[in-house]
């Protein structure tokens, strides 16, 4: 098996595997119970999330822990739900869920992309009124591995403030970014990217599907989405999981030890296999290394139907996709790429090549190798 999808989902480590795996039999207790082995429980769990928090610069009691980012989106936005005045800023590059949210909310505008999928700083100060209440821009496309300039953003989000303090206006204005993506291989802290929320997803990094987490800033007022027991702090009823937070931590640990060295590592592989593919009929390699995440080569075959190629590699025991999972499995046309400028025929032969773990610079030239075959055959059979 050759796997270059590690942006859809990425193995179980085994780090994360073993701190998991006592808490399903031997400290199965609920933390919410008041007798001691229950406690302990619930001191292992805060203190896991105190560990998550710890790698953004946060502190646990900052952090609420759902089922994934889509629940941790979907959290955010509970700010503007239910206010029909409030206008919302999201990039035309996000995920399905942050693009759906802001749809529910109404009144939202998208922010404009250039070729490489990165906002553009002018067009959002453009739109950026005193009406604007929230604004969500990803730290990584999903589909491009674009770096979104996230400081850059919250500076010019911060500057609107002061000018409605000073101007005396009450209209609230927050920033969430959904940095899944780029977690492990970038630095993530709250501070510095300047934002009041942030979503993270432990399946992203090699830790367990079905856990992800919301930092909140303190000024930051969320309306809950399960009602019930009241756990985590009121906004997230149910028995907490902590067999997976157990996990992430351990998983978020590991990312963040290892951030320069896997870096480098996938830098290199992803420079030599573009060198391998550049002889490829009309390739067109999508984005800019210099502000693209060096897990990401998404590439297009202009003529070719990207999904036909998917089934070819896949006979072949090679798994990639033609975008983000949600949309693809859809056969919805990306707006991503229709968001960068790209024609039908481009969209249409475009393929996202992800790195990871799983990731060699020996299975990355044997990809190459099966690539050009499958091109080929492809080419032979339109050419009948």
């Amino acid at each position: 098996m050759i796997y270059l999808d590690h942006a859809a989902a990425t193995p179980l480590s085994e780090k994360a595997f073993k701190a998991m795996e006592p808490y399903f039999a031997d400290f199965f207790f609920n933390p919410s119970a008041a007798y001691l082995p229950a406690v302990d429980v619930r001191h292992h769990y805060e203190a896991a999330k105190d560990e998550i928090a710890h790698v953004i610069g946060a502190k646990g009691a900052d952090l609420v822990m759902t089922s994934g980012a889509t629940e941790s989106i979907n959290l955010a936005f509970s700010i503007v739900q239910s206010n029909t005045d409030a206008e919302v800023l999201i990039s035309a590059v996000e995920h399905a869920a942050v693009t759906e949210n802001a749809r529910r909310a109404g009144d939202y505008q998208t922010i404009k992309v250039d070729e490489n999928g990165r906002v553009d700083l002018e067009d959002f100060a453009l739109k950026l009124t005193p009406k604007t209440q929230f604004v969500s821009v990803c730290l990584v496309c999903s589909e491009l591995g674009a770096i979104q300039p996230i400081s850059d953003l919250a500076r010019i989000i911060q500057a609107e403030r002061e000018r409605r303090a000073f101007a005396g206006e009450s209209t609230p204005l927050y920033f969430h970014c959904d940095a899944s993506q780029g977690l492990g291989l970038m630095e993530v802290k709250v501070a510095r990217l300047g934002v009041d929320l942030l979503t993270l997803n432990a399946a992203k990094i090699y830790g367990p599907k079905g856990i992800g987490t919301l930092y909140a800033g303190h000024n930051v007022r969320l309306r809950p989405l399960t009602v019930g027991g009241g756990q985590e702090m009121g906004l997230r009823s149910g028995t907490e999981n902590v067999p997976a937070t157990m996990a992430f931590a351990a998983a978020i640990a590991e990312a963040e030890k290892h951030i320069n060295s896997e870096r480098k590592r996938l830098a290199d592989i992803k420079r030599d296999l573009r060198k391998n593919l550049e002889d490829l009929p009309n390739i067109i390699f999508l984005g800019k290394d210099k502000v693209q995440l060096p897990s990401f080569l998404p590439i297009s075959l202009p003529g070719l139907d990207a999904e036909r190629l998917i089934f070819a590699l896949e006979d072949r025991h090679v798994y990639v996709s033609t975008g983000a999972a949600c949309s693809a499995s859809k056969g919805i046309k990306s707006p991503t790429l229709v968001a960068i400028g790209l024609d039908d025929e481009a969209i249409a032969g475009s393929l996202r090549i992800s790195m990871g773990k799983l990731t060699t610079p020996e299975n990355a030239i044997e990809f190459s190798k099966i690539l050009h075959e499958v091109v080929e055959n492809e080419l032979r059979r339109l050419d009948k």
